[in-house]
């Protein structure tokens, strides 16, 4: 069994896999909780329909963690392959690129589209295509072209399936914009308008990963809704009632694209701490890390990718004489946990592949809405969960002045600077014009000099209103009166 994972460049299988050859080197993957090391071997790959003889991939000792047969294939872009920078040429490239690179008529694309478990309208079945479109979704090529958010060529390694949300792209329960109301602004310095949010399209979250401001606008209003640290869901989550829907909707390219209420309120057989069954808000509280490249992780209850530390989307591994496994993904089934269909993706790796020209278009992504239904998407909901309504209500006040915070306690420092700096102003002035005054007034009065006489009517004033006769002294310690 083998894991799919769009954040993730390279193949890795552990245990035995027959009809190997050595290179003699090594790598280590790092993952964003653990981490997988082995030596790199050759071996032939049969992948949806395409056959690589010598596919290198990592050979892991098999653990408690990760049992024998099982493994992961990374569908990411060819830049953040480890086997490719130990074994240090095309030789090492990623399954992918190796199927574009030597069948050139191949257009380069992949697409994928998968279902959700215990959808009481559609089967949970999918469909990972190299090349083509599934039959009756021929729209995804007119829908709006995403560009891939490339980094720079220093941060390569980290290069993922990242696109832009529109500035206005985030729409709560209530019908609000998310981003305005509260204040979303992205973390990633690269960006030009800093309301658009950078969104990874991954395989390797269950629980999207989102600014904790919109999962508060998702979830804090839900009646019985509360904000708890579970560490068996690697941290912060909203906990909410499993019968309250809970409708949101993004948009890329201005076109929307509205979540199943099955795959924002999650049942995955929890309890809270004084045992009672619980749902969770899909869309996990994260803070991304100083200098991140992105914003938001789109995984299982947006796009039909499988989860973290479960296998949702499993591949079926063969050994037939002639190869060393064969994953097959057609019509494979989903896992117990959630699985969603809330897109029909398109992928075009562009000048991504290995050894394209510089004249090879951009890389880009579209996606077609399979969530288009609300009455039906609400009929699904009740007949899973059951009724439970509530009025889903707009940001508050005291929200939006929380998520301002910052700018309210800049400009009040700044406002209070002003009025000090006025009041010094104003105190200055005021010295300076009552210098002025007084140095007028002095200037304005007429003394004689000390050498002229004085004048005929001035007389000895320590004389005035003395008593006429005054004892004499004889010595100056003697009393004068």
């Amino acid at each position: 069994m083998v894991d799919v994972r769009w954040l993730c460049s390279d193949l890795w299988v552990a245990g035995s896999v027959p009809n190997t050859k050595q290179t003699g080197r090594a790598t280590k993957v790092q993952y964003a909780v653990d981490a997988i090391e082995g030596s790199i071997l050759t071996a032939p790959l049969d992948f949806a329909g395409y056959t690589v003889d010598d596919q290198a991939f990592i050979n892991v000792s098999p653990s408690r963690q990760n049992p024998d047969a099982t493994g992961l294939i990374g569908l990411g872009p060819n830049t953040g392959s480890q086997v490719r920078v130990a074994l240090g040429s095309s030789a090492g490239d990623a399954v992918l690129d190796r199927i574009f690179r030597q069948n050139t008529s191949t257009p380069n694309y992949i697409t994928v589209l998968l279902g959700r478990i215990r959808d009481p309208t559609d089967p949970p079945t999918g469909e990972l295509t190299v090349g083509e479109i599934i039959p009756g979704y021929e729209q995804v090529t007119s829908q709006p072209k995403l560009p891939v958010s490339v980094l720079s060529s220093d941060n390569s390694a980290n290069q993922h399936w990242q696109v832009l949300l529109d500035s206005d792209g985030v729409i709560g329960p209530a019908g609000d914009n998310v981003i305005d109301e509260l204040n979303v602004k992205t973390v990633v310095g690269s960006t030009s308008n800093d309301k658009q949010l950078t969104v990874v399209l991954d395989t390797g979250y269950s629980l999207p990963q989102v600014p904790p401001a919109v999962a508060e606008a998702f979830y804090s209003k839900v009646p019985g809704a509360s904000l708890v640290n579970r560490p068996d869901l690697d941290g912060q989550i909203w906990q909410i009632p499993c019968d309250k829907e809970v409708n949101v909707t993004f948009k890329f390219g201005g076109a929307e694209y509205p979540i199943h209420p099955l795959d924002t309120n999650l049942d995955m057989n929890l309890t809270d701490a004084w045992g009672r069954h619980v749902c969770i808000g899909a869309f996990q509280p994260m803070n991304p890390q100083d200098g991140a490249t992105y914003d938001m992780i789109f995984g299982m209850a947006f796009s039909p990718y499988p989860g973290a530390g479960v296998r949702p989307y499993l591949c079926t591994a063969r050994t037939p004489p002639t190869s060393a496994f064969s994953p097959a993904f057609h019509e494979f089934p989903a896992d117990a946990l959630s699985t969603v269909r809330n897109t029909y993706t398109y992928i075009n790796f562009g000048d991504f592949v290995d050894g394209s020209a510089s004249s090879t278009a951009a890389p880009y992504v579209q996606l077609l809405s399979t969530t288009n239904n609300s009455a039906e998407a609400h009929a699904d909901f009740l007949k899973v969960r059951g009724d439970s309504p509530w009025k889903p209500e707009a940001v508050t006040l005291a929200q939006r002045l929380r998520s301002r915070l910052p700018l309210i306690i800049g400009l009040s420092a700044a406002a209070g600077g002003v009025l000090l700096i006025a009041a010094g102003a104003c105190c200055f002035f005021s010295a300076r014009k009552s210098k002025r005054q007084r140095m007028a007034f002095f200037r304005s009065r007429k003394y004689r000099p000390l050498h002229d006489p004085a004048p005929p009517v001035a007389h000895d004033l320590h004389l005035v209103n003395q008593p006429v006769n005054q004892p004499a002294y004889s010595k100056p310690w003697d009393a004068r009166y």
